[in-house]
Parts: C-alpha cells; structure tokens; sequence
C-alpha cells in the first residue's frame, strides 16, 4: 500500500462514523500484516497457531526468527511485544513496541501496547504519554481514553 493511501487511512480514523472508521482501522491492519508479503504473514499466521495450541516458546521462536530475517517488518516486532506482554515480560514488550514506533510511528497498537506495559509496571505517567500518543492517530478508540483515566487515578 503506498504512502498516499495510508495516510488517507490515518485521516479516516479521525472520521466522525464509525464505518469509516472501523473500514480503515481493518485496512491498516491488513497492510501492516501483509507487508512481507505471502512469506511474512504465513509465519505469522503459524505463530499465532502455535501460541492457540499453547506452544508459547514456538510462537516466540517463529516470530524471533522472522525478525531476524526481516528487521524492518514492524509487525513482527509487534506480534512478539503482546506476546511477551501476556507472559508478563513488560520492560521486552516495552522494547519491542519502541521498535515498532520506530519502524511505524504510527501504529497506534504498538502505542497501545506500550501504553499497557507501562501501566503493568506502573509507570503510569509513562502508560498515559503512549495512550495520548494512540489517541492522536486514533481519537475515537474509546479504550485509550478509560485507560487514561484509570492511570491518571491511580497517580492520585
């Protein structure tokens, strides 16, 4: 997908419907999956079977082996962030999602994603900045909001 398209995606998320908004929400995605191509999103693919059948380490070993052969694949990167999220490992979550912001600054679920490792750590000052940050490409994703709220709670 060119750049043209995908920043007439990012204005569309801004948009007051929520078709619209959902319509691009689903083709970022897509593009981001598919931008290796067959090859890049089968591993994925066989990574998220491995992690359904319980194979944690499979999964981790699937997707750290396609970061190897493909650095710049954001998504990736982003794939080992949750999954070393949902093991707990939140500063190698953190890790991983500043890649992907590196490599995709505005994938507004790396965003997320580091907005919840720091709120796990409870750096919530930290977890609000990435949650503001996500909003700014996602103004209407509810989600970030309510954790924004909750973390600013819980600095009180």
């Amino acid at each position: 997908m060119d750049e043209l398209s995908i920043k007439a995606l990012l204005e569309d998320l801004k948009n007051s419907d929520p078709i619209v908004r959902d319509r691009a929400t689903a083709e970022l995605w897509h593009a981001w999956f598919n931008q290796k191509g067959e090859y890049g999103m089968q591993i994925l693919r066989r990574s998220q079977l491995s992690l359904d059948a319980g194979d944690v380490s499979g999964a981790f070993d699937l997707l750290t082996k396609l970061i190897s052969e493909a650095p710049d694949f954001a998504e990736a990167w982003n794939r080992r962030a949750v999954l070393h999220y949902t093991q707990g490992n939140y500063q190698k979550s953190i890790q991983d999602c500043e890649t992907v912001l590196k490599l995709n600054p505005v994938h507004f679920g790396a965003l997320h994603g580091l907005g919840l490792s720091y709120a796990a750590l409870g750096e919530y000052m930290s977890a609000i900045q990435a949650f503001r940050r996500a909003l700014e490409i996602q103004p209407f994703a509810l989600v970030n909001q309510k954790l924004i709220l909750e973390c600013t709670a819980r600095l009180s």
